[in-house]
């Protein structure tokens, strides 16, 4: 039997209302709906910009944890993303080298990457015309193992360029001739220039009661060059756009110096370079990255001040302990092995670790 409108419809209502009857219940339903929308969008939002800019529970500096968790992999800086095209390699090496090469000469870039080997990765890494190599590291801090670390790198390059080759063959193989540089650009003073040698890190085998040897039997030179403004104002002028990326870090730091917010200081350094056409095309492009990338290894640089105050901490307790003489000794160790947990949490490679904390690789990897 067909029901009468009355049936369906509150007394009130006579007749259903225009467009069609909405049942209460389902009023409720749109209105959670639309509410859990809401949220999630909310509470997407709010990820979002605690990856990006580190926001979210208090910590004592600028939460750097949230934002190195989501950048631990990421080992590009602002200088490789700038000089990562052929041509400005051997722009780059004509200015360093004091040479020059004909434009037709192919540059072919090898840098190391994802390699399993002791975490090594290199800055830059390349081959010109199939006779030279040349390993670039760019740093702002000086360190003294740089041969060393260069040793092992060209090993793996050149694993790589004679990779089908035969090295047991009678056959004399040839390898391009290898160059090394550092560029500097850190804050504490360096001098314009300086070489650093592999032989410098060696042992003395005359606490043997060997002879005295004078010449090592294997040898790796590091060319250091301060690229800060003011400082080989001849080699920048012979590069433009390493030039500009000096005029480009000196502005961030300064502005860094004089804003509290990081992300306000890096803006307005890029609004500056725009506005003087300093790495302009560049930073158009790719100021997104550049911001990550500074903000990215600042939050890295406040996290490890932090892990030494809690390792400082740690180290103070363990040592009263211990008794004053021999405290001091294990506070040392154990606050060594804090910052290696820290560095560990947060895909630190075992190489870097060692160069922080001077530990043994064996004891960071059983930590």
């Amino acid at each position: 039997m067909a029901r009468s409108p009355r049936d369906v419809f509150p007394a009130s209502h006579a007749s259903p209302p225009a467009g069609g009857y909405i049942s209460p219940h389902c009023v409720q339903t749109c209105v959670v709906v639309v509410f859990q929308l809401c949220v999630c969008g909310c509470l997407s939002l709010w990820h979002f910009f605690q990856k990006t800019f580190g926001l979210g529970k208090a910590s004592r500096i600028f939460n750097p944890y949230i934002c190195m968790k989501i950048n631990k992999n990421f080992k590009d800086s602002v200088f490789t993303k700038l000089f990562s095209e052929p041509d400005l390699l051997r722009e780059l090496y004509c200015a360093l080298g004091g040479a020059s090469l004909p434009h037709d000469v192919p540059v072919s870039i090898n840098t190391l990457e994802n390699v399993v080997f002791m975490d090594l990765y290199n800055d830059i890494s390349f081959e010109i015309g199939g006779k030279l190599v040349v390993l670039i590291e760019h740093q702002s801090t000086i360190n003294p193992n740089m041969g060393l670390r260069l040793l092992l790198y060209i090993s793996r390059v050149l694993e790589k360029i004679v990779t089908g080759k035969n090295l047991y063959s009678e056959k004399q193989l040839s390898i391009p001739w290898p160059e090394f540089y550092v560029l500097y650009n850190g804050e504490k003073p360096f001098p314009d220039e300086k070489i650093l040698r592999l032989s410098e890190l060696f042992e003395n085998p005359q606490d043997l009661g060997l002879p005295k040897r004078t010449t090592p039997l294997l040898e790796l030179e590091v060319k250091v060059l301060n690229i800060n403004e003011g400082r080989n104002e001849e080699l920048l002028n012979r590069c433009k756009k390493l030039s500009e990326y000096t005029t480009f870090m000196a502005k961030v730091r300064e502005l860094r110096k004089e804003m509290e917010n990081k992300t306000e200081a890096v803006n307005e350094a890029v609004k500056y370079c725009h506005r003087y056409a300093i790495l302009k095309e560049f930073l158009e492009i790719h100021a997104s990255e550049v911001l990550n990338m500074l903000l990215t290894e600042w939050n890295i640089e406040d996290a490890k001040e932090v892990w030494k105050e809690e390792a400082w901490e740690t180290g103070h307790a363990a040592g009263h302990v211990a008794g004053h003489a021999e405290g001091h000794a294990v506070g040392q160790v154990e606050g060594k092995r804090e910052i290696a947990r820290k560095m560990k949490e947060f895909g630190e490679s075992i190489e870097k670790i060692q160069m922080f904390t001077g530990l043994a690789a064996e004891t960071i990897q059983a930590l």
